[in-house]
């Protein structure tokens, strides 16, 4: 359980934080952006789900994933040292990402096929996932980044669930959008 009596510590006027494992990284590290960006787009849907409260299923699948993203971020300031813990770390796990699979059908059944690309938009709730997306987008190439440095271990479910969640909030988006009916599409050069 989390305990929190001070909010701030000062170890960190140095420029440096703490991992869950105590090591000291510093702020810029990718490890500390990577987990930084998961929370981001955790407050990106923070603020979608000010607009989704009206459709209780989706804002529940919201209320899950942001659950979803703390435990994601603890992951990724776990690194596997293979050094025994004194706890036991808390790790995404593939039934998470099954059921962001799941409920990205489940949305998707909804939708009728796009003929073209969405642009980000349509209501409040819609560009606030759409904006929600991009930032998750970030976070998976951060995430990958680093699970790319043979020094750096990342759960592969990390990297699964990032990956599919981007998915989850561009079938949100549309699904805000009157299910689809209320999306800006695209017009290839329409601007000429």
């Amino acid at each position: 359980m989390v305990r929190l009596n001070r909010i701030y510590t000062r170890t960190g006027d140095d420029g440096t934080t703490g991992l869950a494992t105590g090591a000291r990284r510093p702020k810029y590290d990718l490890r500390v952006e990577a987990y930084g960006t998961v929370d981001e787009a955790n407050a990106c849907i923070g603020l979608a789900r000010l607009h989704t409260g009206a459709d209780a299923e989706l804002d529940a699948m919201l209320a899950r994933i942001q659950n979803d993203l703390f435990d994601l971020g603890a992951d990724l300031s776990t690194p596997d040292d293979g050094k025994p813990l004194p706890y036991e770390p808390l790790r995404i796990l593939d039934a998470q990402v099954a059921r962001l699979e799941g409920e990205i059908d489940q949305l998707n059944a909804h939708l009728s096929p796009l003929r073209s690309f969405v642009l980000p938009g349509g209501s409040p709730a819609a560009a606030a996932l759409h904006l929600a997306r991009t930032v998750c987008r970030r976070a998976e190439r951060q995430a990958t980044a680093l699970a790319a440095r043979a020094d750096e271990p990342v759960t592969p479910a990390v990297v699964k669930y990032l990956n599919r969640l981007s998915d989850f909030l561009f079938v949100a988006a549309r699904y805000a959008n009157d299910k689809g009916v209320a999306d800006v599409l695209w017009i290839p050069g329409q601007n000429r």
